[in-house]
């Protein structure tokens, strides 16, 4: 098949790009790199620098293509908060300029990445896709946004369109800013380091946090299971855990010392989040495979940011 990629350079694109061109597929990958590394990418994967917004560069790029992965997206809770006009212009504005794009050249079945920040806090847990949605951030209010503009103008135009919600993914690779990283590469960036784990508020938060493994497996199947015309599905691992759960976690994996720290004065954000994955295990034929103490063990052998720092341990 013939995939275009969005946001091909990211954390989950370039996982799923070099996948792929792996498997013997034709592989064209899209990405402003404003946060994108193309290192990350297989030479086999035919990238392009360029703006989700420039559609005359969507229309070349989308020529014979079969199914578009739609990734192209800022990605931060916090920074949405202090520049919401630019979220709105990539997340939102983006979606609407690539799905008038496939429109005019023909492409046939569109799968958004979207997020389960979509729900917020919800009162009853695991949440389902027929919860209705409570974003909190205008992060998530552009998730939801670009979830309406696919399914509207997919039902417009006959394209088929699939949205994930994708949970708290994590994996090797992942990308580490200054500001406001992501929690799981950065408290094991600290604790094998011998740094410090900040939490925030009392710990006891939940997150559904998934394998990048387990999220590549739901995006191959989306590309082409029968009958997913609409579907909002979720992705996650099913299990919630807590941030102090995670920090031992973390701590027991690397086997490090490094301290905790409560900062109770700061906002930790939506209390629980746990997917529901019935539809996904119907859809999709999901079943999650990496547990979360694993899926650590994997990022630190696989992650070579971590393995330079683990110091050198004596046998036992």
């Amino acid at each position: 098949m013939n995939f275009l990629i969005t946001g091909a350079a990211g954390f989950l694109g370039s996982a799923l790009a070099n996948r792929l061109a792996r498997e013997g597929h034709e592989v064209r990958g899209l990405d402003d790199l404003s946060t994108g590394d193309p290192q990350a990418l297989s030479p086999d994967v035919l990238f392009t620098r360029g703006d989700v917004n420039d559609r005359p560069k969507l229309w070349t790029l989308l020529q014979e293509v079969d199914c578009v992965f739609h990734l192209a997206a800022r990605v931060s809770v916090p920074e949405s908060v202090l520049y919401p006009r630019e979220y709105n212009a990539v997340n939102v504005g983006g979606t609407v300029s690539l799905m008038e794009a496939m429109r005019d050249v023909g492409v046939r079945r569109v799968v958004l990445i979207s997020s389960g920040a979509v729900y917020g806090d919800q009162g009853e847990q695991p949440l389902r896709e027929s919860a209705t949605p409570n974003p909190h951030s205008p992060y998530a209010v552009s998730k939801l946004a670009a979830e309406y503009y696919v399914r509207t103008i997919g039902d417009l135009w006959n394209i088929e369109t699939v949205s994930l919600r994708v949970f708290n993914a994590y994996g090797p690779g992942q990308h580490l800013p200054a500001s406001h990283p992501p929690v799981i590469p950065f408290f094991l960036r600290q604790a094998v380091r011998g740094g410090t784990l900040v939490v925030h508020g009392s710990g006891s938060q939940t997150r559904d946090y998934v394998f990048i493994d387990d999220v590549l497996r739901c995006m191959l199947a989306a590309a082409t299971a029968p009958g997913l015309n609409h579907a909002v599905i979720n992705v996650g691992s099913g299990n919630e855990t807590s941030t102090r759960e995670l920090v031992r976690l973390v701590l027991e994996t690397t086997q490090s010392k490094a301290e905790m720290i409560t900062h109770s004065r700061t906002d930790p954000g939506v209390s629980r989040m746990c997917a529901d994955l019935t539809l996904a295990r119907e859809k999709l034929g999901y079943q999650p495979r990496i547990s979360l103490a694993e899926g650590l063990r994997l990022t630190l052998e696989r992650d070579a940011r971590f393995s330079k720092d683990i110091p050198t341990r004596p046998l036992p």
